[in-house]
């Protein structure tokens, strides 16, 4: 579903890197719409169909030296747009235009750059000297008489910017979209507002009507739409949007795989049907633990967990002809992790992303394709979910199997389970759950020698994990109280029988993903 037009639209044109969805992410929070364009589907007329008011050229993992490196037509610099080309972005317009870009040692990490025209509208409220966050090897050596420079990296003299003198066609070497950068939401604004001039009117929220109304044209007057929904904040809004626009054609299925948090098949029950919504309530808790005894790949797990969900479904559309349509919960994060877009490495396997087994036989229908976590919480309230809910924690549709590292049990479920529980009222006591994006608790087979009532004991050991982030596609360690890390691992130990250590996940993502498996 297309949303642009209505809205001051930002095409993001994607060269492979993941942080083009976090460009975009960043425009959207500035209040303009924006739409992420793979560059081997770009064309001026596509550009136009989408109705954008500004470019920007996304980075990238490759050189613009490598044979089959991705790479735009030069209509790009013929646009009556202003555009932004960030990193990689940043050195193919230098080639466009008849610019030098050479191999160099690099840049990583924290560089500083000397601004030469903080007078630009790109460099409004920047400093002589402003910390900046760069990854790149090549570098732009030299531009023609038709660019100006407006800053340089402070050690290596690099040009970090320019632009075109009689366009506003601009290209930054840094990535201003990433939190070292602390200036950057800065230079992206001021791309918006000054260079681009354009109006701050896009509100997720706003923009319930329009998606209703796009279900309701796609969805035949005779047909029915099976929504599986967890509780979550995704599956929760899919389900309300169907039947916003369908009604009782909606055919809501709850999946209690057995895989839950402790008391959750009550608390999603009671949400749904304070809602409107009754589901279907299917028990498989002992199907889905039975398929998965004796698994320990985590990629295993989660492939025999979607297939399992898939047979239930089909099992009820098989009874119900009418049933045409699979509705999903499906966000951009979820899309890039899984490898669904070219020049993405899969990740994780999502059991809701890369479309069904065609035995099947229904089409598939996501609403929320195109937004990120926060926006889906604010269209999920836009329809009625208590903000409460609209702001729990994610919780994985593979469920507590991929927080279980090796064979899934139900001794390893009770101790995860529990633990988890533990972590999340602790967290709600101090205040702190609303403040962090994900904390729960992950257990293994490692085991610990301990002293319990006097005695020799070994026990396992629990990890416990709790992060920051805005989206889930970058996450940092939360600095967490000591005094509430003391109570945590207390109250493990003490309640949950079996456990004899906790310890804290302090790795970021990257390098490491979130979620254990």
């Amino acid at each position: 579903m297309r949303i642009s037009g209505k809205y001051s639209t930002v095409i993001v044109i994607n060269f492979g890197g993941q942080y083009a969805h976090l460009i975009s992410r960043r425009l959207r929070e500035l209040g303009v719409y924006t739409e992420i364009l793979h560059y081997y589907e770009a064309s001026p007329e596509k550009v136009g169909e989408l109705g954008a008011d500004a470019v920007v050229l996304s980075g990238g993992p490759r050189s613009v030296h490598e044979p089959g490196a991705p790479r735009i037509g030069d209509w790009v610099l013929r646009l009556d747009v202003p555009v932004l080309g960030i990193c990689y972005g940043h050195q193919l317009l230098a080639t466009m235009i008849g610019g030098r870009v050479e191999k160099g040692p690099g840049e990583y990490g924290r560089t500083w750059i000397r601004v030469l025209r903080r007078d630009d509208p790109l460099f409004q409220g920047w400093g002589l000297e402003e910390e900046t966050w760069m990854s790149h090897g090549d570098y732009v050596a030299s531009l023609p008489d038709s660019a100006e420079v407006l800053a340089v990296s402070k050690d290596t003299g690099y040009i970090a910017a320019f632009r075109l003198r009689d366009k506003p066609i601009y290209g930054v070497q840094f990535h201003p979209e990433v939190s070292h950068t602390p200036k950057g939401r800065l230079l992206l604004d001021n791309f918006v507002s000054l260079v681009a001039g354009l109006e701050k009117n896009w509100r997720p929220e706003n923009i319930v009507e329009k998606l209703v109304e796009e279900i309701r044209a796609r969805i035949g007057h005779d047909e029915k739409v099976l929504v599986a929904v967890s509780g979550g904040v995704d599956s929760t809004t899919t389900a309300l949007l169907v039947k916003k626009a369908i009604g009782d054609r909606l055919v809501a299925v709850f999946v209690n795989h057995g895989l839950l948090r402790k008391g959750e098949a009550k608390e999603v029950l009671g949400l749904l049907r304070s809602l409107g919504i009754e589901p279907i309530y299917v028990d498989a808790s002992r199907l889905f633990l039975e398929r998965l005894r004796g698994v320990r790949d985590c990629e295993e797990k989660r492939r025999i967990i979607g297939r399992t969900f898939v047979e239930i479904f089909e099992e009820i559309a098989r009874r119900d002809p009418a049933i045409k349509w699979l509705a999903q919960g499906t966000t951009y994060p979820d899309v890039i992790e899984s490898g669904a877009v070219p020049g993405a490495d899969r990740i994780k396997s999502h059991h809701n992303v890369g479309g069904l087994p065609e035995k099947l036989g229904l089409r598939v229908l996501e609403p929320l394709r195109y937004f990120y976590k926060d926006e889906v919480r604010r269209i999920a309230m836009a329809l009625g979910v208590p903000r409460s809910y609209a702001y729990r924690h994610p919780f994985p549709g593979p469920g507590l199997a991929v927080r279980v590292i090796g064979e899934v049990t139900e001794e390893k479920l009770r101790v995860v389970r529990e633990a988890s529980w533990i972590v999340e009222e602790e967290l709600k006591k101090a205040g702190l759950y609303y403040d962090v994006w994900q904390a729960f608790a992950v257990v293994g087979d490692d085991e610990w020698v301990g002293v319990k009532g006097d005695q020799r004991a070994i026990g396992r050991i629990v990890i416990v994990r709790i992060v920051l982030s805005d989206d889930g596609m970058t996450a940092d360690w939360a600095r967490i109280p000591y005094e509430v890390l003391d109570k945590i691992a207390w109250r493990i130990t003490s309640e949950v029988p079996g456990v004899t250590m906790v310890t804290y996940a302090v790795t970021t993502k990257p390098p490491s993903t979130i979620e254990p498996c």
